[in-house]
């Protein structure tokens, strides 16, 4: 059962020269993508410094222990010197984490938190019920140690509260014409499908849903969406833009088959679908998009996706 949207929760924008945790909530990381990350953070400006347990290697193929990895997401948020919270990495593991999260700490020292891919769930379950802002960008070791890796211009104007807008220059094109105004919310698509039947199923209700992934075929998206779809999920969307969907095209197929699939998968649906948006799982550039805030999708010639307020105070 769903519970009422948590008023919004703005953290403190990030200033220069501010510290930032970095934490590895669900898989380990390579030691070198960690050491680029965080030496691309200081050239930055900031002042990063790696949670206590962001190290760790195991057990199988996790970043620690769920308790460990609890405590450095505890910690996080609990220090009075750390502007924002950063992951290194996806991967997979941050599940095991949500029914353990402390809400009253995090509520109490709401920051800037960074992630994407299996951190979805944690994301949305503090965007949910504390009404945190979900900052879905770069990580450290998978975006930030890469040359070209992290999209500026969205990342600034996020973590300094200015209102951004973002179009063909970061991969955006139409699928269904249309506009349409909601707030901003999403993740991994197939982290979303796999929160359906827990506490923490996704609120999409009135939502401008941002939906992407890597590596699925077409077939695989289309299965994702009648799952969204037919448990009803899709019911009171506003419109949909879809990340870059990288390496989700077949290799003996037409690359136009993942939009057919999509479109066949949304078949009926009123609002305007856009794809192409580079922020997640991406090929450069990650973009910043903020959940929680009013945007505006325009599907057309011209496609745009407004963010019409700060995620910041």
């Amino acid at each position: 059962m769903q519970a009422g949207k948590a008023a919004l929760r703005r953290p403190q924008a990030l200033k220069p020269g501010a510290g930032v945790s970095v934490i590895a909530p669900a898989s380990f990381a390579q030691a070198e993508r960690v050491e680029q990350g965080v030496a691309a953070l200081r050239t930055l400006g900031y002042a990063p410094r790696l949670g206590a347990n962001a190290r760790a290697r195991g057990p199988i193929y996790f970043a620690g222990a769920a308790k460990q990895r609890l405590e450095d997401l505890h910690a996080a948020f609990a220090d009075d010197a750390t502007g924002a919270v950063m992951c290194l990495r996806g991967g997979y593991g941050s599940n095991y984490l949500l029914g353990g999260i402390d809400l009253r700490s995090i509520e109490e020292r709401p920051k800037i938190f960074f992630a994407y891919s299996d951190l979805t769930g944690v994301q949305l379950r503090l965007l949910d019920e504390l009404g945190l802002p979900a900052f879905h960008g770069p990580m450290v070791a998978a975006d930030f140690y890469r040359e070209d890796g992290v999209h500026l211009a969205s990342f600034r104007a996020a973590t300094s509260g200015e209102t951004f807008s973002l179009g063909a220059a970061e991969g955006l094109r139409a699928l269904a014409p249309g506009v349409a105004r909601g707030t901003l919310y999403g993740g991994c698509l197939s982290i979303l499908v796999s929160l359906l039947g827990t506490p923490w199923e996704p609120r999409t209700e009135g939502k401008l849903l941002f939906l992407e992934d890597v590596g699925a075929k077409p077939y695989q998206v289309d299965r994702m969406l009648w799952q969204l779809r037919t448990a009803g999920k899709l019911r009171d969307v506003r419109g949909i833009i879809f990340g870059e969907m990288l390496n989700c095209a077949s290799a003996d197929a037409a690359p136009a088959l993942l939009d057919k699939a999509i479109l066949n998968a949304l078949d009926g649906f009123e609002g305007p679908v856009a794809i192409g948006l580079r922020s997640g799982h991406v090929s450069r550039q990650n973009v910043t998009l903020t959940f929680g805030v009013e945007a505006e999708l325009r599907a057309g010639e011209q496609t745009r996706l407004d963010v019409l307020e700060p995620a910041v105070r």
